[in-house]
């Protein structure tokens, strides 16, 4: 299934829970959770990135539907354990959906929507669970990637690009396909540095700044002048050390251009691979308050706007042959003349 998302803008800063402001009013009577359980990915809340975009799609849908909610932080180095029961109390306490943000919940929703079967479950970046009661919010992630590749080849001026991914996963290997292929459709010559941060998500590959800058400046020193990453919160060490010495860094998920606590290295940021995870977050609530709740896999690609470039960096604008290849690549995609690799 391919559900239109709508565009949200990530925001926010972290705590170990938090409660929407609205405490759950529920007027429409058509609702009669708690709110929604929001259970974060490693980085957790004001990574300006994965996190973030589902944060800001708790707080659209608490505005629009007055349900309430509550987010919960992962602790460093936690047992699998402790997820199935975060998601468990999350569903024992009566929010609805409940919905993990990454695919580390994997086997704690399977285990838990088991157990609550009038509670419907998300989860972000997985489509293993099967289950009517779970809704799987998968992404095209490498579309947005090739696109990403494209505007890095020919943004490049030394031919030589670089990708930095968090942890060795195949999620991680789309992103880093995607942005290979897109970026050897505009130049088959150009010198693609792959870099992979660590083996698991217990070593910090998607919570490490200092790995990303170090990463960052290595690709640098070989000659790299366009960096992108897919390393959650390890992608503003990549960031931070592409604005240092002054070459193009790529963003993720969200648009990191907008983000306030990057502001300072925002000039540097050409454009962001994005993925509407905010928006997939507030479509599973829409759902659920309006006694529909989704189910089933549910992706976002190019054509439904679940996945896509953002270009708010003047500069970027200005870049005419840049914009050019990009938009004809977005639109070869979505016509079917560009298929994406995955691996």
């Amino acid at each position: 299934m391919t559900v239109a998302v709508v565009a949200l803008a990530a925001a926010g800063c972290g705590e170990s829970s938090k409660s929407a402001s609205t405490g759950g009013d529920k007027e429409s009577g058509k609702y009669s959770g708690k709110g929604i359980g929001l259970a974060y990915d490693i980085g957790g809340e004001g990574d300006q990135s994965f996190n973030d975009a589902a944060h800001a799609g708790f707080l659209k849908a608490d505005e629009d539907f007055k349900i309430g909610g509550q987010t919960f932080e992962p602790a460093d180095g936690e047992a699998e354990a402790d997820k199935v029961q975060r998601i468990e109390n999350l569903a024992k306490q009566g929010y609805n959906p409940v919905i993990g943000v990454g695919f580390i919940y994997a086997p704690a929703i399977k285990e838990v929507a088991a157990k609550y079967p009038d509670t419907t479950f998300g989860i972000i970046d997985d489509e293993s669970v099967d289950a009517k009661n779970v809704a799987s919010m998968v992404f095209s992630e490498e579309q947005a990637s090739y696109l990403a590749g494209v505007a890095a080849a020919k943004a490049s001026k030394t031919g030589t690009v670089g990708f930095i991914g968090g942890v060795d996963i195949p999620l991680i290997h789309k992103f880093g396909a995607g942005f290979e292929q897109g970026a050897k459709s505009v130049d088959p010559k150009i010198k693609v540095i792959d870099k992979i941060l660590t083996s698991t998500p217990q070593e910090g590959g998607f919570s490490s700044p200092d790995k990303g800058r170090e990463a960052a400046n290595g690709q640098i020193e070989a000659g790299a002048d366009v960096l992108y990453h897919a390393a959650g919160l390890s992608g503003q060490g990549v960031i931070s050390e592409a604005a240092k010495n002054k070459v193009w860094a790529i963003g993720v998920d969200s648009d990191q251009y907008q983000q306030d606590a990057l502001k300072e290295y925002k000039d540097y940021i050409l454009g962001s691979a994005t993925k509407n995870v905010g928006g997939a977050v507030y479509e599973l609530a829409k759902s659920v308050y309006e006694g529909k709740p989704l189910s089933g896999a549910i992706r976002g690609d190019l054509k439904s706007e679940g996945v896509g470039f953002a270009d708010s960096n003047p500069k970027y604008k200005e870049m005419a042959e840049v914009v050019e290849a990009v938009d004809k690549a977005k639109q070869d995609i979505i016509d079917g003349k560009v298929t994406v690799a995955t691996s």
